[in-house]
């Protein structure tokens, strides 16, 4: 039997110096080592630079590689958000950053993994787990307060919330996508949130990760983490009896989200859109 058929996602912001080698790695990877259908979709998320340039480059070698791309600043979430209308074209759909921090290796467990779960998480922070190049002691701590205040409102008893690497299967995302609303770093709180709240299985796997120098979220650190708090909070809101009240307050959440440069949460019409086209 084939190997179920295969979604990658990989969200993109300015990525014109790192993706290339990314993207042929991972096209290559599963090219040779992959029996099913397989295809990785890079997400452009508002780019500057040559991004599209070298997405477009690569796949002129690989048929597997293609790209959405939304000339204006959506965020990482709302990239995600916007790729993920896709899963109807496979039975697994994942996704990983930009910048090779998961291997194609390490990715291919995480679809080895799966089993009976609905969901599978990549967790830096389980035995097992090999980081080739530790965080720094700043953004570990952000890390680790940010991950006690998720847990604190959730309890969800999930280790690490914030790896941006998680495979899923088709029938999950297609029905937690209309409560897919945070589009900034936040994104996959409330994607795991979704996932429980329906009733899906999570599980929760070590993974293969290297810390790469150049983080977009290092070098805005105290910003991403004060809008990542504002997001879950607002996602524990959702699930509140008091949010209906709440209607009135969204120009100010407007406003703060403006002033963080920070892409606003989505609204049920815009998460409900028509697919996107590849």
């Amino acid at each position: 039997m084939p190997d179920p058929s295969l979604l990658i996602l990989i969200p993109a912001y300015n990525e014109e110096a790192r993706i290339e080698p990314v993207l042929r790695d991972y096209a290559q990877f599963f090219q040779q080592k992959y029996s099913g259908k397989y295809q990785i979709v890079v997400v452009l998320n508002g780019c500057k630079d040559d991004t599209l340039g070298v997405v477009q480059k690569v796949a002129r070698d690989f048929f597997s590689v293609s790209h959405l791309d939304f000339p204006a600043p959506i965020g990482k979430g709302g990239a995600l958000i916007e790729g993920l209308k896709l899963a109807p074209l496979a039975d697994l759909i994942g996704y990983a950053d930009a910048d090779g921090a998961t291997s194609p290796a390490a990715f291919m467990e995480m679809v080895k993994s799966i089993g009976d779960a609905d969901c599978v998480i990549g967790s830096r922070w389980l035995p097992g787990s090999k980081l080739h190049q530790a965080q720094t002691r700043l953004r570990r701590f952000f890390s680790r307060s940010f991950h006690f205040i998720v847990e604190l409102l959730f309890w969800m008893h999930i280790k690490d919330t914030q790896c941006p690497c998680k495979l899923m299967r088709r029938e999950a995302v297609e029905k937690i996508h209309p409560t897919l609303r945070i589009a900034d770093l936040a994104f996959d709180v409330n994607l795991l949130v979704s996932l429980k709240r329906a009733g899906f299985r999570v599980r929760e796997v070590p993974i293969e990760w290297t810390d790469k120098v150049g983080s977009k979220v290092t070098s805005s650190l105290f910003r991403s983490s004060f809008t990542m708090f504002l997001s879950v909070v607002r996602v524990r809101l959702i699930y509140s009896p008091f949010y209906k009240w709440l209607h009135p307050l969204r120009p100010l959440e407007g406003w703060i989200y403006k002033k963080l440069n920070a892409p606003q949460p989505l609204s049920a019409a815009e998460v409900q859109s028509p697919k996107p086209k590849v």
